[in-house]
């Protein structure tokens, strides 16, 4: 490595883990991904997961780690708690938990929660994804960040208003494994965004978000009766969660920043303009970038004295 980093900036979720290896000026020099989520790390050791990562890229052995996501739950390598809404991200550095006793400097963010008189909800690791995606400045906005478990977050500059999570990754996974519907969904390929069954099923979810289990049954019943095949039945099934999903956020008017990249912000890209709704579509991969290393710069700086 001819340039040295200043950082590394891990996302640490629930099945992935992603590290980059940043300068002060934000190049990325270095990276690497893994399945070694949290389960993993619970498993075979936080620490020792970090450490081998960041040996394979050569980093040097005091080079600071700052961390996001799932390492910081309560099953986690540390509990760093939670910023409650209205959550001004801007502060994040200050509720930061660092790990002591290694021989780099390991400090983890925390969390943000919502009471349960608004709906109690939690985050981990999308406030940073959050935090980067707002400096583009779009002042009040709705942001939703797809995944296991999507959040719909209402955001005033750096600030979270608000936000609700819903389940429709892990939904679709449950439903295509272990129910009924799995007769229907054997070998199915991975849905495209363009595919007609997705498209009809979102409008279908919705429209009429209050019958989704019974729009649910009536994907095995559609491959009973009229012959629908697995790759049809799963597109339908996907878009009718994720067109249900949508009617729950209530996303309103005034358009939405999907924070997304890969297969999965071309979906809920095709379904919010299916439902009439306007997109701008924000790289997650390089707001969570964005979000840790202005943190990193704002720890640095108190550090620094």
């Amino acid at each position: 490595m001819t340039t040295a980093p200043d950082v590394a900036a891990v996302d640490w979720g629930t099945r992935r883990f992603r590290l980059w290896l940043m300068s002060r000026n934000g190049t990325v020099l270095g990276e690497c991904e893994s399945e070694e989520g949290l389960e993993t790390g619970r498993r075979e050791g936080f620490q020792a997961i970090l450490d081998r990562h960041l040996s394979r890229l050569e980093a040097p052995r005091e080079l600071p780690a700052l961390i996001c996501g799932m390492a910081g739950s309560r099953q986690g390598w540390k509990e760093a708690g939670y910023l409650r809404t209205p959550a001004e991200l801007e502060n994040l550095w200050g509720h930061a938990t660092t790990i002591s006793g290694l021989a780099r400097n390991v400090t983890i963010l925390p969390g943000v929660s919502q009471a349960s008189g608004e709906g109690a909800d939690v985050m981990r690791g999308e406030e940073t994804r959050l935090f980067g995606a707002s400096m583009e400045g779009q002042g009040a906005h709705s942001y939703c960040l797809p995944g296991l478990h999507s959040k719909w977050v209402r955001m005033a500059g750096s600030r979270i208003q608000s936000f609700r999570t819903f389940m429709t990754g892990e939904m679709i996974e449950v439903l295509s494994r272990q129910t009924i519907l799995h007769h229907s969904l054997e070998g199915a390929a991975e849905v495209q965004a363009g595919d007609p069954a997705f498209t009809t099923g979102v409008r279908d979810g919705w429209l009429d978000a209050g019958r989704i289990t019974h729009s649910i049954f009536s994907v095995r019943a559609s491959h009973l009766l009229e012959d629908r095949t697995p790759d049809e039945n799963r597109a339908r099934l996907t878009g009718l969660l994720i067109g249900a999903e949508i009617a729950g956020a209530e996303p309103g008017t005034n358009g939405v920043a999907l924070v997304a990249s890969g297969s999965i912000a071309r979906l809920y890209q095709s379904a919010l303009e299916t439902c009439g709704i306007e997109v701008r579509l924000i790289d997650a991969d390089i707001a969570v970038q964005r979000g840790l290393l202005e943190v990193w710069r704002s720890l640095a700086k108190v550090r620094r004295g």
